[in-house]
């Protein structure tokens, strides 16, 4: 089985519990996922089957939320699975307050993850040392949120904020909640997210992994084709003898015109997928290298 699967994660489950679940519905030992989602988030979990898991490094990495904030409270986590470390009513808090603050979190921003997180510290993961009650200082990083808009306000003694949020890879929503509420200097929490969308797949389109478990017991379940998942890339096309050398893992001399932005997908002249190349310019020409062979030839 080759190709990639738009899974819809429900709420308890970790990312590695759902590639777990799909390796056993269908009996398939390569699956990997891209974008690691809470076990409290839901949505859009997208994973790839067989020798697709090499692909995975390609997929675009743009990403979409819906959350829902609640003012007045801190977590150890930034979000309701956590301890709850400081907890006071506002409800005095007013949406042009948040609407006049918000413009700081779009473009390009310096965001600490939350010290209850998968991202690597001195070698460990972020989430394991805080468990250990091990002091560790989290150093920010760059990341970009492309669009934030309000969808709704929910007023009261704890206040909540619904927000879309388009990003790229490594924003953490959790950030964004707990940020929002140091800043309002009333504290902030994430209550409920569901990812929209993730690397080119959408909420729309995804399945669960009941949905699952019954197209494989009725034989419906059918892949999504890795050209739907690599279609932001450029595509080039090399002839029989070209893809035969390329597949083999030699380097193919291209017309200069065209280069192009790496990675490219590169196929035959029969439209089936090579696998990923990328350009090398040397002093008299232009070649095409492999860096993912994906067809046997």
């Amino acid at each position: 089985m080759y190709g990639f699967l738009n899974l819809n994660k429900s709420a308890g489950l970790t990312s590695h519990d759902c590639v777990a679940r799909v390796r056993r519905i269908l009996r398939l030992k390569r699956v990997g996922h891209a974008g690691t989602l809470d076990p409290a988030a839901t949505g859009v979990l997208p994973l790839a089957l067989g020798k697709a898991t090499r692909l995975l490094q390609f997929l675009p990495p743009q990403k979409a939320y819906q959350a829902r904030i609640r003012f007045g409270v801190t977590t150890t986590t930034d979000d309701l699975e956590g301890e709850i470390l400081t907890s006071q009513p506002v409800p005095h808090l007013q949406l042009q307050q948040i609407q006049e603050i918000l413009p700081q979190f779009k473009g390009k921003i310096q965001q600490i993850p939350p010290l209850y997180s998968a991202i690597h510290v001195q070698g460990k993961r972020l989430y394991d040392l805080a468990r250990k009650g091990e002091n560790i200082e989290v150093p920010s990083r760059t990341v970009e949120i492309f669009d934030l808009k309000i969808l709704n306000w929910y007023p009261g003694e704890f206040p909540e904020l619904e927000i879309v949020i388009a990003c790229g890879s490594g924003t953490y929503i959790r950030s964004i909640a707990r940020d929002l509420g140091a800043i309002l200097n009333c504290g902030g929490t994430l209550a409920h997210l569901i990812r929209t969308e993730s690397s080119g797949f959408s909420l729309e389109n995804s399945l669960t992994l009941e949905t699952l478990e019954t197209q494989v017991q009725q034989q419906t379940f059918f892949p999504l084709s890795p050209t739907l998942a690599l279609n932001h890339l450029t595509i080039i096309t090399l002839t029989d003898e070209s893809a035969k050398r390329w597949c083999q893992g030699q380097s193919i001399a291209v017309d200069s015109e065209t280069l192009k932005p790496q990675p490219v997908s590169v196929y035959d002249l029969d439209n089936q997928l090579l696998g990923i190349g990328k350009f090398i310019e040397t002093s008299d020409q232009v070649l095409l290298a492999p860096q993912v062979v994906l067809a046997e030839n």
